[in-house]
């Protein structure tokens, strides 16, 4: 079973950080200018969109907020 949780959380962490970039693209923003608008660091950004990061809530919501998104859309991965 912790096989296939691993495997779910690697899926998830990817999706939500496809989405991120997308949706920063879309935007116009660097990683560096977005890291920026939320006060962390710009590698921290593309960590998170490499799907390599299980960050805070907190910096998730942070994100949102920056890419004038409601938090709800992060999570929407029917792209």
């Amino acid at each position: 079973a912790s096989d296939v949780y691993k495997r779910q959380k690697v899926e998830f962490l990817k999706k939500l950080g496809h989405k991120i970039r997308i949706l920063r693209d879309e935007k116009n923003l660097s990683q560096e200018k977005l890291a920026e608008k939320i006060s962390i660091d710009r590698g921290h950004i593309g960590t998170i969109e490499n799907g390599k990061a299980d960050t805070r809530i907190y910096t998730v919501k942070q994100i949102a907020d920056a890419l004038e998104v409601d938090i709800t859309e992060l999570f929407n991965f029917t792209i």
